[in-house]
């Protein structure tokens, strides 16, 4: 599953591209690792209809009796406990630029990135959000009190993916039509964008640890 992504384009270049027109976000800065537990920019609409950049905590809290490892990644959308919070005033776009998988290789996996092409152009992952209550955080920074909280959507790899991460990769949506559909459309017809990429519209753009990883973890 995909743990590990970047959003590193300037806040300008996503209000232009996403329609944004409200931004709560602040200053945001380049993220070149954004992991599990980790605050990061997503889309949503606001209670007037206007789209809104706001910071969002990635990781939902878990179907009962699975333990409580945040889930940042949804597969089965059929599943009761996803199916309320797919209605559109629960979707989102997750805004990134870039998604690292992790190869089977030894001694150690190899993480692999993926993009639309080698300049990393925006994108977006299928998302929902929610509100929460409740502790999140590490424990030697723990964040206590009412979140937002966000997953994303994953499905079948495609042939790119596939041989580096045969399980999933994540919804992705490329168009302004796809963004609009996931944000407004009625549920049925916003899940036919949980497919994946056309093999030809994504690649592989770096291996190795590289400068995403080293930056992340800096």
């Amino acid at each position: 599953m995909c743990n590990l992504y970047s959003i590193t384009k300037g806040q300008q270049a996503i209000r232009q591209l996403f329609e944004i027109q409200r931004d709560l976000a602040g200053n945001l800065q380049p993220m070149p690792g954004v992991y599990p537990d980790g605050l990061a920019p997503v889309v949503r609409l606001g209670e007037d209809g206007s789209r809104e950049l706001v910071m969002m905590r990635w990781g939902f809290p878990p179907p009962p009796n699975l333990g409580r490892a945040p889930v940042t990644n949804v597969r089965n959308a059929q599943s009761p406990y996803w199916r309320g919070w797919l209605k559109p005033q629960h979707r989102c776009l997750v805004l990134a630029n870039s998604f690292c998988e992790w190869e089977q290789t030894a001694p150690k996996k190899t993480p692999t990135w993926f993009a639309l092409d080698e300049t990393r152009p925006l994108f977006a992952f299928a998302g929902i959000w929610r509100p929460w209550t409740g502790t999140r955080g590490t424990k030697a920074a723990p964040a206590e009190g009412e979140h937002k909280l966000f997953s994303f959507l994953t499905t079948s790899p495609n042939a790119v993916v596939d041989p580096i991460h045969p399980k999933s990769m994540p919804a992705i949506l490329t168009t302004a039509r796809e963004w609009t559909i996931w944000l407004t459309a009625q549920t049925p017809e916003a899940l036919t964008l949980q497919r994946p990429l056309p093999d030809d519209a994504i690649r592989i753009v770096m291996r190795g640890r590289g400068e995403d990883i080293a930056a992340a973890q800096a």
